[in-house]
């Protein structure tokens, strides 16, 4: 067995053992990711009900599930992800590259001129293993997020991105902490313990 077909077994293996794997599955989430959002909002409070959501990096459409749930059926969830995604009940979706402007021209022109209360974020970029590579592509991607936010976000409003300790890390908080009045940082349960990733939620734009 060649050295990488043998870590896809592993990690295989590894993810149909997962907790949250079994939990998403019997709660009828599309991915673990959604408890990682469940465990943000317990703590924060962001989402309330009417509230108009922006799900960047949406699919496979665990956080979407999410946020419609807490928005309700007064509220309004627009998801984008370069990836498909089978359609949700209640969830605009949009497919593109968010690097690029079309799909951004999109989903401007889907809010139609109305205000967001929270964008969020759990983008993130294939990967190639080499850090040097990956941890520039991560930054970038957070920070297109935050450009995004402060065009579409109300005073107020608030931004949750998951985001990669390592270089570009401290810039990147303290972005966050001159466009937010509070910003603080989130590991949440269900996020690996080995894996880098962490979660910022920043609450209450600065007009």
């Amino acid at each position: 067995m060649s050295r990488r077909s043998k870590s896809s077994r592993q990690w295989l293996d590894r993810h149909f053992k997962d907790e949250y794997v079994k939990k998403a599955q019997q709660e009828g989430y599309r991915s673990r990711a959604a408890y990682k959002l469940l465990e943000i909002q317990e703590r924060d409070r962001l989402f309330k009900p009417g509230q108009t959501v922006v799900d960047l990096g949406a699919a496979p459409g665990g956080w979407s599930q999410i946020a419609k749930r807490f928005v309700g059926t007064k509220g309004r969830v627009i998801a984008l992800d370069i990836l498909e995604m089978e359609p949700l009940p209640g969830i605009e979706f949009i497919q593109g590259d968010f690097r690029e402007d079309e799909p951004l021209q999109a989903l401007t022109q889907t809010l139609e001129g109305c205000l967001v209360d929270l964008v969020i974020s759990d983008m993130a970029p294939n990967v190639s293993g080499m850090a040097v590579v990956d941890q520039p592509r991560a930054i970038y991607l957070c920070e297109l997020a935050l450009d995004f936010a402060k065009q579409v976000l109300r005073p107020g409003g608030a931004l949750v991105v998951k985001i990669f300790q390592g270089e570009g890390y401290d810039d990147y908080f303290r972005e966050l902490r001159s466009s937010f009045k509070k910003v603080v940082t989130r590991k949440p349960d269900a996020s690996r313990s080995k894996s880098r990733e962490v979660y910022l939620v920043a609450q209450n734009l600065n007009i």
